[in-house]
């Protein structure tokens, strides 16, 4: 109970009515930094007082990241166990049985599903836990022990590849918590496509779940379209456009490895005579295309996040205008060009102005047709602006 939890307390000056209203991040300036605090082991569970010395909740402590505490149970007073992990578990996956037919999908996501900093993906009967806030690490056992009680998973994997947990100062050591892992990558059906997660070796967990929505909106723009698919990781939007009656799909992408789970994907769709590949810098790639006069009715851009932090927000909107005039350049006459954004640090309106930029300065005009955002299993805390961190922009040229 409270009693025996150790007390964060706030500073006179901390913003406890955004807390109080559901935000979930306490940071570093915002705490009263005596030496208990700073005593404080990465993923101690402490009660958060305001600076009156009124409770908030249970937080998960990280004294070395700049989000000092994270917000676990508002208005509540005991440490999570098993029992109340299983409890969160259940009510994201009531969700996620509701949005899908199969279990293929975003099963946790961190703060908006009420664990901070954790991200589960589900592949079958295959778990990837990214535990990426100290608490999280703290309690892996009893969360992963939760989770397979909860889904009846045979398999929970542990990633530690992701940039949070080098900010958390947690370590970076994949882990087989219960089961074992696959031997061979995990057919995944989306959209009518077929994509193979390599949930061991391949990047994040294997498979970015986020843009189902969006390939399904390009497959509809793809019938009998020649496509290009930039930054293509496993294949995401040119299978899908495959998939949708698109007559050629060319995937490029500097990682070779995930090229041929593209191709292997296409292979077990029947759809491998209709797809290529192409290895390499992406930027030169788009350059390369244009200086050959190449054109394609569909062209996405899904590169990673050029944006990741504040600091990093201007050059990050120089490579998205860049990549946009690029890119113009090789859509056909009223065809389509898909350019995506996985930088929270730059909001819609940023982006869009830096896509339009580069639009223009290929000489061409747009329409902009749709918007799309991450899909229903990757829901939105709606206090905290960076859960809907994906951007996607559908332009007619």
């Amino acid at each position: 109970m409270s009693q025996d939890l150790p007390i964060l307390r706030l500073r006179p000056k901390a913003n406890a009515t955004a807390i109080k209203r559901g935000y979930p991040w306490v940071f570093a300036d915002e705490i009263v930094a005596d030496r208990r605090t700073r005593a404080l082991a990465p993923g101690t569970i402490a009660l958060l007082e305001d600076a009156e010395r009124t409770p908030l909740g249970v937080v998960g402590v990280s004294p070395e990241s700049k989000i000092v505490a994270r917000m676990l149970e508002l208005r509540g007073t005991a440490a999570p166990d098993k029992a109340w992990l299983a409890a969160r578990i259940a009510k994201a996956l009531s969700l996620r049985e509701r949005l899908f037919d199969a279990p293929f999908y975003r099963l946790i996501h961190a703060e908006a599903d009420g664990l901070p900093g954790v991200i589960v993906d589900r592949f079958g009967d295959t778990c990837v836990i990214q535990p990426n806030a100290a608490w999280s690490e703290l309690l892996l056992n009893p969360l992963a022990e939760a989770l397979a009680e909860v889904t009846g998973c045979a398999n929970i994997l542990k990633n530690a590849g992701s940039r949070g947990r080098v900010l958390e100062g947690l370590d970076n050591e994949d882990a087989v918590l219960k089961g074992m892992a696959p031997d061979a990558p995990v057919p995944v059906a989306m959209n009518g496509a077929t994509y193979l997660a390599d949930v061991t070796g391949g990047q994040k967990t294997g498979l970015f779940y986020d843009q189902r929505p969006n390939h399904a909106f390009a497959a509809r723009l793809a019938r009998g379209a020649r496509v290009l698919d930039v930054f293509s990781h496993v294949g995401g939007f040119g299978l899908a456009c495959l998939a949708g009656g698109a007559a050629s799909a060319l995937a490029v992408d500097g990682s070779a490895p995930a090229l041929d789970l593209a191709s292997g994907g296409a292979a077990a769709m029947g759809a491998a005579d209709r797809f290529a590949t192409r290895q390499g810098d992406a930027f030169a790639a788009l350059t390369e295309l244009g200086e050959a006069g190449e054109t394609f009715d569909v062209v996405v851009c899904d590169p990673p996040a050029f944006a990741p932090s504040k600091p990093a927000l201007e050059a990050g909107l120089r490579a998205y205008e860049r990549v946009a005039r690029l890119a113009s350049a090789l859509v056909a006459e009223d065809g389509y060009l898909v350019l995506c954004s996985c930088s929270h640090a730059a909001d819609l309106a940023k982006f869009q102005g830096a896509c339009l930029r580069g639009i223009g300065r290929a000489g061409r005009r747009a329409q902009l047709i749709h918007v799309g955002a991450a899909g229903p299993d990757h829901p939105l805390l709606p206090q905290l602006a960076e859960s809907g961190y994906l951007k996607a922009l559908f332009f007619r040229l």
